[in-house]
């Protein structure tokens, strides 16, 4: 998810001093919120033995997590605009803390899906949304460094909770493991207590400040409901619909989506099968996560230069085909030489989807649109995030191997990134007819324009002539004395 755009109010940020400290507070909530889905795949097999579930049904987990976390962005936008970043991020925490909690105590797979997926993922969406408003009001200049710091939480955490994660499965069991990642997201709640709301000053008189909180109580309701209105119609602006390049992208993106995460959750089972430890297995986890870290900020550094710039959809189609590609080849390293190899190409080829992704979103929308659109995305996102990992669980349990699974998904991939290739060679030769139609036809008008002005300046200039001129030009010429008619010189 993007940043939400800064206040429009005369307060500039100080672009430091506290807000380093509200930067350490939303890596560890971010890292949380986009790890957290991903390293739970580690307990999965053990949840699928003791509660007799398939790998599909098992998958529903984390695509219920995810779904909710990017679905519920909308709302924890209305709660933090109303109530500050700092108890939605607390409320997030407390949410996820008790999530886990809860489904440590579990005897079916829909329970977990209660628990983890719809409570864990919503606690999860307070958290992302929460701590990348709190930024944006205390960074500007600054602001692409402190959201690269912040956003730098998820590889991070991802790298160093895989083992942590398979050291508590070996102890603990997946029960007391649960126990134990639900007191270690409390942790959020000390995040959020670090977000200290920014005080800005207030430039209303007192008699104007009486005056409105006089009338407050009797339009509260009003007001109330008046802003929920405005921020449904924020983000779910259904007239970006009509825009081509708009669909272009979202077709491509949710093909990328569909096929993202299935890999990541199924990476260690699929290792395992062919003969890896269990530790070992978990590192690679940790592999992806690392080169992940380093690739999102060295490819914002490449899009950013003039020769890439202005290609910079082309650049994220070439990321999606890597990314693709990287999965169909998957099927094909059977040792652990090879699979820290596709570990390695996988984080480099994530982590430049997700350098550009919302960038690429917002070349298209422009700064003001963008938002909106941003919003209506990750809304339909939701989708083909729900249903790829349970799809590609499904082709596990239907033919008893995990590289189908590779297939399925880098087939997607690669086609959503060659869709977005050719597709954007279209919309660029489209757009560049329209611009040369559109500037003919103000061409035009602009001619059309100077001849009626010419024509209605024309009597003015007559009018305007001396009247022997007058009479020659007309061709006819009247002696003011008749009777002189026949008079010579």
């Amino acid at each position: 998810m993007s940043p939400a755009p800064a206040d429009d109010s005369d307060h500039k940020p100080r672009d430091g001093g506290w807000g380093w400290v509200v930067v350490f507070g939303a890596h560890i909530s971010i890292g949380f919120a986009y790890s957290t889905p991903k390293v739970l795949s580690i307990f999965f097999g053990e949840i699928q033995e003791q509660l007799g579930s398939s790998s599909s049904e098992v998958a529903w987990i984390s695509s219920i997590m995810l779904a909710a976390m990017y679905g519920g962005g909308p709302v924890s936008s209305v709660l933090v605009g109303r109530f500050g970043s700092r108890p939605v991020t607390m409320l997030g925490g407390v949410m996820c803390a008790v999530s886990m909690v809860t489904a440590s105590f579990g005897n079916s797979i829909v329970f977990l899906y209660l628990c983890i997926g719809i409570i864990g993922g919503c606690g999860l969406a307070l958290n992302l949304n929460a701590s990348l408003t709190i930024i944006s009001k205390y960074f500007l200049a600054k602001r692409p460094l402190a959201n690269g710091l912040a956003m730098a939480g998820s590889p991070v955490f991802q790298s160093v909770m895989a083992p942590v994660n398979q050291y508590l499965l070996d102890v603990f069991g997946w029960r007391g493991s649960l126990l134990i990642i639900g007191g270690l997201m409390l942790n959020c709640c000390v995040a959020g207590a670090l977000m200290r709301p920014v005080t800005v000053p207030c430039k209303l008189s007192s008699s104007a400040s009486q005056t409105k909180v006089d009338e407050q109580p009797n339009n509260s309701k009003t007001t109330l409901k008046e802003s929920c209105m405005m921020n449904l119609k924020k983000f779910l602006d259904f007239s970006f619909f009509k825009d081509r390049g708009f669909v272009i992208y979202l077709t491509g993106n949710m093909l990328f989506i569909f096929g993202a995460y299935s890999p990541i959750m199924f990476l260690q089972a699929y290792a395992i099968s062919q003969g890896v430890d269990e530790y070992s297995a978990a590192y690679l986890l940790s592999i992806m996560g690392l080169v992940d870290m380093f690739f999102r900020p060295g490819t914002g550094l490449v899009a950013n230069s003039k020769w890439v710039r202005p290609r910079i959809q082309y650049f994220f189609s070439f990321a999606m085909i890597f990314n693709g590609t990287c999965h169909l080849l998957c099927p094909l390293m059977n040792n652990y030489s090879f699979l820290v190899v596709y570990a390695v190409l996988y984080g480099m080829s994530f982590g430049m989807v997700f350098a550009l992704i919302f960038e690429c979103l917002m070349d298209l929308m422009g700064n003001e649109r963008f938002p909106r659109a941003v919003g209506l995305v990750t809304i339909m996102e939701c989708f083909p995030m729900l249903v790829g990992p349970p799809a590609a669980g499904l082709l596990v349990d239907i033919f008893g191997d995990y590289k189908y699974l590779f297939i399925m998904c880098g087939s997607v991939i690669l086609l959503g990134g060659l869709f977005l290739f050719i597709m954007n060679i279209y919309n660029y030769h489209m757009l560049k007819r329209e611009e040369t139609a559109k500037g003919k036809e103000q061409n035009q008008k602009t001619t059309e324009n100077q001849d009626q002005v010419e024509m209605k300046q024309a009597p003015e200039v007559e009018m305007g002539q001396t009247e022997p001129e007058a009479k020659h030009k007309n061709g006819t010429q009247r002696d003011p004395c008749p009777e002189n008619a026949g008079t010579p010189n």
